[in-house]
């Protein structure tokens, strides 16, 4: 079950989403997991089915902590006994967030961006005075209108240096508790000194989404799945940047490529690692 809602709000709709889908609390954890895989969301509001006001909220992060990052893994520890089947068929509003933020769907669009760089939030639903869900904006609509804009600034000015990384062999429950204890969306894996890839939020929820999980229960108990190695959800593809490349164009490549960040490569070995929410805060101060 999910609805579509519009807006009309000429500045700020423009660039965000107006056909939002929703689902109700009542749906199962792992059909808002499928929702978000299918449809290639990092979240999914939570309406009320009567009134489409928002009650909450679920994102890949709620779902790294439900998994084995943070407290919502009591849901699977302590309410159903370490049973990940039973767990994943309990509703979506054990796990969605309910201390809300929302934006009004008169703001500007210079109001979303500092929104996001001070509150570090990936998106933000829209909502009209009622608190009815009118619309959602992301980083990445914020990133589409600011990498037209013309700046001087390098990779190198905004790159993150002091990197966190994990091993291919490292299994999903190091790297989710890693994730969440250190507030990551993204952690790159290095194998002898060489970048193997980038393993994200979104890769282990997809590892809910699209069924992968269930090929390795035996038991239905979560240590069936939690100790895959990360090297298994690695996505093939691998895009770098240099430390001297313009931000714009990062920007604009990110874009294009509907990716989140980007590893930062100098004479063979990583340096460093550039965000949305990297390109986000320094174009919003240009």
């Amino acid at each position: 079950m999910h609805k579509e809602v519009k807006n009309h709000n000429p500045e700020l709709m423009s660039i965000a989403t107006r056909d939002v889908i929703s689902v109700p609390p009542t749906m199962s954890i792992l059909g808002a997991i499928e929702k978000m895989t299918h449809m290639g969301f990092r979240r999914l509001p939570v309406t009320d089915s009567g009134t489409n006001k928002i009650i909450g909220i679920v994102t890949a992060g709620d779902v790294l902590n439900f998994m084995g990052g943070g407290e919502k893994f009591n849901l699977v520890s302590e309410k159903h006994k370490g049973n990940m089947i039973a767990a994943l068929n309990d509703s979506v509003r054990e796990i969605m967030s309910t201390k809300l933020l929302t934006i009004k769907d008169s703001a500007r669009i210079s109001d979303v961006a500092k929104t996001i760089v001070e509150k570090k939030c990936g998106g933000i639903p829209i909502v009209n005075d009622d608190g009815v869900l009118k619309g959602i904006v992301t980083e990445r609509d914020i990133l589409k209108v600011f990498c037209k804009i013309p700046n001087y600034l390098s990779v190198s000015d905004i790159m993150t240096r002091s990197l966190h990384v994990t091993t291919p062999d490292s299994d999903i429950s190091e790297v989710t508790k890693e994730m969440m204890t250190k507030k990551f969306r993204r952690l790159p894996v290095i194998s002898e000194d060489v970048i193997f890839g980038i393993v994200t939020a979104m890769d282990i929820m997809k590892y809910v989404g699209d069924g992968e999980i269930f090929k390795e229960m035996v038991t239905g108990d979560v240590s069936d799945v939690m100790s895959v190695p990360v090297r298994n959800l690695i996505n093939g593809d691998l895009y770098t940047t240099t430390p001297d490349e313009s931000i714009s164009h990062v920007a604009a490549e990110m874009v294009g490529k509907g990716i989140g960040a980007l590893p930062v490569i100098e004479n063979s070995r990583l340096v460093g690692i550039i965000t949305e929410f990297d390109l986000v805060k320094a174009l919003s101060e240009e």
